[in-house]
């Protein structure tokens, strides 16, 4: 058995890619009457028909479908082997797009992030602030910080790197006013909140004894800002949910008190997320590996 012609089968996962034959061949600056040849060579090679030629494009036959799957590998591989030398030889530069949530980003990364642009100063980052959920892939973010207690989708890689425990809090004022000293004793107060896209706004707390309760509440703020949520509970415009070390300091100055103390809410984890490919750009790479050796340090002392 004669050994395939590789270059035809990147071929067709790129006119694939492209949509059309002339789209791929601008693409990779080829003449598209050799592009065309080529994937004719290709089928003949199959001995069968892998897509039909029309005047919008391509449209992939069902064998062709299946035959793409294994071209796309090949094309993953080839780029994925270049990338190591391209590390080897480079090096790390360019932009790197990098999303995390304003309180991480208000917190933890106002030191690390000029921290790893000191020790890289050719690399360039483009950092995304956000509390909503964003698409990695479709939004071209290569990393991005995520706190929750598990990441689901599988076409990411997900990284845990520390916890991040919530906990109710509230002004001293308030809770002289309205003493708390069970779950139900919550209802009588103002609630300040992250918004959730569910709509359904709860408390899930358990106690150190094991049992559980189920708070629902209407919020009276809802914002995206962790900081406004702080800054309105010091001011005693009701309870909230805040990661512990938001509020550290806002503790230790008696300006917020932690609310049912014996009860605890569900403990979210700071995760380091990217898209799930082989051959990271060196740029990308260096910058996972100092998140994942600096952040849970970072973290350990904003929740002493």
């Amino acid at each position: 058995m004669a050994l395939p012609d590789i270059t035809n089968y990147y071929l067709f996962a790129k006119v694939v890619e492209a949509g059309s034959i002339s789209s791929a061949a601008r693409a990779l600056s080829l003449p598209k009457a050799t592009v065309s040849r080529r994937l004719q060579q290709l089928e003949t090679e199959q001995g069968m028909r892998l897509f039909n030629r029309s005047q919008s494009g391509v449209r992939l036959t069902d064998v062709g479908e299946a035959f793409l799957l294994h071209c796309q590998q090949l094309v993953e591989a080839a780029e994925s082997a270049q990338q190591v030398t391209q590390r080897l030889l480079e090096k790390p530069r360019g932009r790197v797009n990098f999303s995390a949530p304003y309180a991480l980003s208000q917190s933890l990364l106002v030191d690390v992030l000029p921290e790893f642009m000191t020790l890289y100063p050719e690399i360039n980052i483009n950092l995304v602030v956000t509390n909503r959920p964003i698409n990695l892939i479709d939004e071209g973010i290569d990393v991005a910080l995520r706190v929750r207690p598990n990441i689901e989708d599988s076409s990411l890689i997900a990284r845990p790197l520390s916890e991040s425990p919530l906990t109710l809090f509230t002004a001293p004022a308030l809770l002289e006013q309205h003493p708390i000293n069970e779950p139900s004793d919550l209802l009588a107060l103002n609630h300040l909140s992250l918004h959730y896209t569910s709509g359904q706004y709860r408390y899930l707390l358990t106690h150190e004894k094991g049992e559980q309760q189920t708070i629902k509440f209407e919020p009276r703020l809802i914002t995206d800002d962790m900081i406004v949520l702080r800054e309105s509970a010091i001011k005693a415009q009701g309870v909230t949910a805040l990661p512990t070390y938001l509020c550290n300091e806002a503790v230790q100055n008696q300006q917020l008190v932690q609310v049912l103390p014996e009860w605890t809410l569900p403990v979210g984890i700071m995760h380091l997320t990217y898209p799930h490919r082989r051959g990271l750009l060196p740029a990308v790479r260096v910058l996972i590996d100092y998140l994942t050796e600096n952040l849970p340090k970072r973290a350990e002392l904003f929740n002493y």
